[in-house]
């Protein structure tokens, strides 16, 4: 399956993006973002796998699209924003049916769904990665709490320290 995925709402899911927004904070935080994914993506779904980011707050001198990590970088140039492009992707798809787009914006849903395409809310896609990642890691001897796919406050914690934010 192909995964769509809206970058600046899975920053927000992750809780990988703060409040104050200063300078680098937003490159910094794309930046994070994509060595998670691929850091807990199948390496099989990374080269299927396509982050679009809003072009506000790109670094200058993108390119409309690069591949970092094995996944598809886009960069909403020219568009109003993220939503608008990835509507564009998802129309545009020769397949839908096996394309999975991750976006908590209604209107990309209703397009991803017109489509026959799943459509996943950013949380809760997060929230199914984190599980999936749980199952996958090997097992403890130790006596320590088992995961419940709630992420707590030091899980989290934990998270933004290792991806830098």
């Amino acid at each position: 399956m192909a995964t769509l995925i809206d970058g600046y709402n899975l920053l927000h899911a992750a809780g990988l993006l703060g409040r104050g927004i200063g300078p680098g904070t937003l490159e910094r935080a794309r930046s994070s973002l994509l060595k998670a994914l691929a850091a807990s993506l199948p390496a099989s779904e990374l080269a299927s796998t396509t982050v679009v980011f809003d072009a506000k707050g790109a670094p200058p001198g993108l390119p409309r699209e690069e591949t970092r990590y094995g996944m598809r970088v886009c960069w909403a140039v020219g568009y109003e924003d993220a939503d608008a492009l990835m509507a564009e992707l998802v129309r545009r798809d020769s397949a839908p049916r096996r394309l999975v787009v991750v976006s908590s914006d209604h209107q990309v849903q209703r397009v991803a769904r017109r489509r026959r395409a799943t459509a996943v809310d950013s949380h809760r896609w997060f929230d199914q990665l984190r599980r999936c990642q749980a199952r996958s890691a090997p097992a403890d001897d130790d006596d320590s709490p088992k995961t419940t796919g709630v992420a707590t406050d030091a899980e989290l914690a934990a998270w933004l320290e290792a991806f830098g934010q």
